[in-house]
């Protein structure tokens, strides 16, 4: 009687079964790498902004009047991250940036919304530490 090769049904379920649990592992950890990747974009994007503040300020003495241009990080992220400024705005001498989590970013609980002021002062609404989201 000749013997056929190849794989048992019971193997193929192990196999499966195997690349499940794999899975079940990999891809949480996977969704957390790619929204801190976001968060660090959104976070060289705001300095991006910041920067500008500071050459509009440079140019007109006041951050006042100031309008934030449409750069490629704000492109970029504009499914994920609202840039703009906080509810205290801007002053002659002023402004606080803030870049707003939407859609996949919402559910970043640890970071929450990032800040940055004129004095560079970074901020975050999370459960995290500053230290953490920047």
């Amino acid at each position: 009687m000749k013997r056929g090769s190849g794989f048992t049904l019971i193997e193929v379920m192990i196999v499966v079964a195997i690349v499940g649990i794999l899975a079940a592992v990999a891809y949480p950890s996977y969704q957390e790498h790619v929204r801190k990747t976001r968060r660090a974009a959104a976070a060289g994007c705001l300095l991006e902004l910041a920067q500008f503040m500071e050459r509009h300020y440079t140019t007109n003495m006041s951050y006042a009047g100031a309008v934030l241009p449409n750069t490629a990080c704000r492109t970029d992220l504009a499914g994920f991250y609202t840039f703009g400024f906080s509810a205290n705005a801007v002053t002659a001498s002023t402004f606080e940036l803030e870049a707003s989590p939407q859609g996949a970013q919402t559910s970043d609980a640890r970071c929450g919304t990032l800040g940055i002021n004129q004095a560079g002062a970074r901020t975050e609404t999370g459960t995290g530490s500053v230290a953490d989201c920047w």
